[in-house]
Protein backbone atom coordinates (compact mmCIF):
# COMPACT_ATOMS: atom_id res chain seq x y z
CA UNK A 1 0.00 0.00 0.00
CA UNK A 2 2.93 2.47 0.48
CA UNK A 3 4.45 2.14 -2.57
CA UNK A 4 1.38 2.43 -4.21
CA UNK A 5 0.89 5.73 -2.51
CA UNK A 6 4.75 6.61 -3.67
CA UNK A 7 4.14 5.88 -7.09
CA UNK A 8 0.96 8.18 -6.74
CA UNK A 9 3.26 11.32 -5.31
CA UNK A 10 5.67 10.68 -7.80
CA UNK A 11 3.15 11.16 -10.94
CA UNK A 12 1.75 14.32 -8.92
CA UNK A 13 5.01 15.40 -8.52
CA UNK A 14 5.05 15.68 -12.59
CA UNK A 15 2.45 18.28 -12.55
CA UNK A 16 3.48 21.41 -9.77
CA UNK A 17 1.35 23.57 -8.64
CA UNK A 18 -1.85 21.53 -9.69
CA UNK A 19 -1.20 18.83 -7.99
CA UNK A 20 -0.81 20.61 -4.93
CA UNK A 21 -3.97 22.59 -5.47
CA UNK A 22 -5.19 19.38 -5.99
CA UNK A 23 -3.80 17.14 -3.39
CA UNK A 24 -4.47 20.27 -1.02
CA UNK A 25 -8.13 19.96 -1.53
CA UNK A 26 -8.52 16.34 -1.43
CA UNK A 27 -6.90 15.70 1.42
CA UNK A 28 -8.92 18.07 3.54
CA UNK A 29 -12.27 15.46 2.34
CA UNK A 30 -11.76 12.63 0.64
CA UNK A 31 -7.53 11.87 -0.25
CA UNK A 32 -4.92 9.55 1.74
CA UNK A 33 -2.07 11.82 1.04
CA UNK A 34 -1.50 15.25 3.19
CA UNK A 35 -0.04 17.53 1.29
CA UNK A 36 2.93 18.36 2.80
CA UNK A 37 4.22 15.50 0.62
CA UNK A 38 4.12 17.79 -2.57
CA UNK A 39 5.02 21.58 -0.51
CA UNK A 40 7.77 20.65 1.04
CA UNK A 41 9.83 19.32 -2.56
CA UNK A 42 8.07 22.22 -4.13
CA UNK A 43 9.27 24.58 -1.68
CA UNK A 44 12.72 23.58 -1.63
CA UNK A 45 12.94 23.66 -5.65
CA UNK A 46 11.93 27.17 -5.49
CA UNK A 47 12.37 28.81 -2.14
CA UNK A 48 11.37 32.09 -3.23
CA UNK A 49 8.18 30.85 -4.54
CA UNK A 50 7.26 29.03 -0.90
CA UNK A 51 5.15 30.96 0.99
CA UNK A 52 3.08 31.45 -1.99
CA UNK A 53 3.10 27.74 -2.15
CA UNK A 54 2.14 27.83 1.01
CA UNK A 55 -0.92 30.25 0.92
CA UNK A 56 -2.06 27.84 -2.12
CA UNK A 57 -1.85 25.17 0.22
CA UNK A 58 -3.99 26.51 2.89
CA UNK A 59 -6.58 28.28 0.60
CA UNK A 60 -7.10 24.60 -1.84
CA UNK A 61 -7.16 22.90 2.08
CA UNK A 62 -9.87 25.27 3.79
CA UNK A 63 -11.89 24.92 0.55
CA UNK A 64 -11.51 20.96 0.80
CA UNK A 65 -12.67 21.11 4.15
CA UNK A 66 -16.11 23.04 3.38
CA UNK A 67 -16.07 20.08 0.87
CA UNK A 68 -15.99 17.95 3.80
CA UNK A 69 -18.65 19.49 6.05
CA UNK A 70 -20.61 19.10 3.14
CA UNK A 71 -20.04 15.21 2.85
CA UNK A 72 -20.65 14.80 6.58
CA UNK A 73 -24.32 17.65 6.25
CA UNK A 74 -25.68 15.62 3.26
CA UNK A 75 -24.31 11.78 3.87
CA UNK A 76 -24.61 11.94 7.52
CA UNK A 77 -22.48 9.56 9.87
CA UNK A 78 -22.26 6.51 7.21
CA UNK A 79 -19.85 7.85 5.45
CA UNK A 80 -17.13 8.26 7.63
CA UNK A 81 -17.42 3.97 8.16
CA UNK A 82 -15.43 3.55 4.78
CA UNK A 83 -12.90 5.82 6.16
CA UNK A 84 -12.76 5.11 9.83
CA UNK A 85 -13.48 1.86 12.24
CA UNK A 86 -16.18 2.80 14.65
CA UNK A 87 -13.87 3.23 17.83
CA UNK A 88 -12.62 5.87 15.61
CA UNK A 89 -15.41 7.56 15.12
CA UNK A 90 -15.99 7.49 18.72
CA UNK A 91 -12.96 8.75 19.54
CA UNK A 92 -13.56 11.80 17.50
CA UNK A 93 -16.89 12.20 18.96
CA UNK A 94 -15.11 12.67 22.38
CA UNK A 95 -12.72 15.63 20.71
CA UNK A 96 -15.42 16.99 19.84
CA UNK A 97 -17.44 16.56 23.03
CA UNK A 98 -14.34 17.79 24.98
CA UNK A 99 -13.33 20.45 22.71
CA UNK A 100 -15.90 21.79 20.73
CA UNK A 101 -14.43 23.83 17.73
CA UNK A 102 -10.36 23.48 18.94
CA UNK A 103 -10.94 19.67 18.10
CA UNK A 104 -10.92 21.05 14.16
CA UNK A 105 -7.78 23.49 15.23
CA UNK A 106 -6.08 20.53 16.15
CA UNK A 107 -6.35 18.70 13.57
CA UNK A 108 -5.85 20.84 11.51
CA UNK A 109 -2.25 21.54 12.68
CA UNK A 110 -1.18 18.24 14.00
CA UNK A 111 -0.72 14.47 12.25
CA UNK A 112 -4.87 14.14 12.89
CA UNK A 113 -6.77 13.07 9.98
CA UNK A 114 -8.29 16.24 8.94
CA UNK A 115 -10.75 15.25 6.70
CA UNK A 116 -12.41 13.01 9.42
CA UNK A 117 -13.01 16.35 11.30
CA UNK A 118 -14.32 18.19 8.53
CA UNK A 119 -16.74 15.57 7.74
CA UNK A 120 -17.74 15.12 11.41
CA UNK A 121 -18.13 18.86 11.47
CA UNK A 122 -20.99 18.46 9.11
CA UNK A 123 -22.42 15.95 10.81
CA UNK A 124 -22.27 17.47 14.43
CA UNK A 125 -24.08 20.66 12.78
CA UNK A 126 -21.04 22.78 13.36
CA UNK A 127 -21.05 26.21 11.77
CA UNK A 128 -19.79 25.98 8.29
CA UNK A 129 -18.02 29.54 9.17
CA UNK A 130 -16.64 28.13 12.37
CA UNK A 131 -15.38 25.15 10.31
CA UNK A 132 -13.78 27.47 8.45
CA UNK A 133 -12.15 29.98 10.55
CA UNK A 134 -10.81 27.51 12.47
CA UNK A 135 -9.17 25.75 9.18
CA UNK A 136 -7.85 28.91 8.43
CA UNK A 137 -5.53 29.55 11.60
CA UNK A 138 -4.56 25.93 11.81
CA UNK A 139 -3.86 25.10 8.64
CA UNK A 140 -2.35 28.30 7.32
CA UNK A 141 -0.22 27.98 10.57
CA UNK A 142 0.90 24.53 9.99
CA UNK A 143 1.81 25.07 6.17
CA UNK A 144 3.60 28.49 6.66
CA UNK A 145 5.57 26.62 9.48
CA UNK A 146 6.72 24.49 7.25
CA UNK A 147 7.43 26.99 4.43
CA UNK A 148 9.83 28.75 7.28
CA UNK A 149 11.95 26.03 8.01
CA UNK A 150 12.17 25.38 3.99
CA UNK A 151 13.63 29.03 3.76
CA UNK A 152 16.14 28.93 6.64
CA UNK A 153 17.24 25.14 5.93
CA UNK A 154 16.87 24.93 1.91
CA UNK A 155 17.90 21.25 0.81
CA UNK A 156 17.98 20.20 4.39
CA UNK A 157 14.62 21.01 5.34
CA UNK A 158 12.91 18.11 3.88
CA UNK A 159 14.83 15.32 6.05
CA UNK A 160 14.50 17.34 8.78
CA UNK A 161 10.82 17.85 8.20
CA UNK A 162 10.00 14.58 7.77
CA UNK A 163 12.08 13.37 10.86
CA UNK A 164 10.90 15.62 13.12
CA UNK A 165 6.89 15.99 11.41
CA UNK A 166 5.01 14.85 14.47
CA UNK A 167 6.90 17.08 17.20
CA UNK A 168 6.92 20.10 15.04
CA UNK A 169 3.26 19.62 14.68
CA UNK A 170 1.91 18.57 18.27
CA UNK A 171 4.50 21.78 19.36
CA UNK A 172 3.10 24.21 17.26
CA UNK A 173 -0.21 23.12 17.65
CA UNK A 174 0.20 23.56 21.32
CA UNK A 175 1.43 27.10 20.56
CA UNK A 176 -1.47 27.73 18.59
CA UNK A 177 -4.00 26.37 20.91
CA UNK A 178 -2.47 28.38 23.65
CA UNK A 179 -2.35 31.54 21.77
CA UNK A 180 -5.70 30.69 21.50
CA UNK A 181 -6.72 29.90 24.97
CA UNK A 182 -5.04 33.50 26.17
CA UNK A 183 -7.27 35.24 23.16
CA UNK A 184 -10.18 33.62 25.25
CA UNK A 185 -9.01 34.72 28.53
CA UNK A 186 -8.37 38.67 27.34
CA UNK A 187 -11.56 38.55 25.61
CA UNK A 188 -13.52 37.53 29.01
CA UNK A 189 -11.61 39.73 31.21
CA UNK A 190 -12.43 42.66 28.89
CA UNK A 191 -16.40 41.97 28.41
CA UNK A 192 -18.13 44.95 30.03
CA UNK A 193 -20.09 44.16 32.89
CA UNK A 194 -23.81 44.94 32.71
CA UNK A 195 -25.17 46.66 36.16
CA UNK A 196 -29.34 46.52 35.61
CA UNK A 197 -31.00 48.10 38.37
CA UNK A 198 -33.13 45.72 40.73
Amino acid sequence: MSAFIHSIEVWLMEYGVFSLLFISFADSSFFPIPPDVLLIPLGIANPDKVFAYALLTTAASVLGAAFGWVIGKRLGRPVLKFIISESKIIRVEEYFAKYGAMAILISAFTPFPFKIFTIFAGISNVKLNVLIIWSIIGRGARFFLEATIILYLGAKAGPYIQEHFTQITLIGGGVVIIAYLLYLLIKNRTKPINITKR
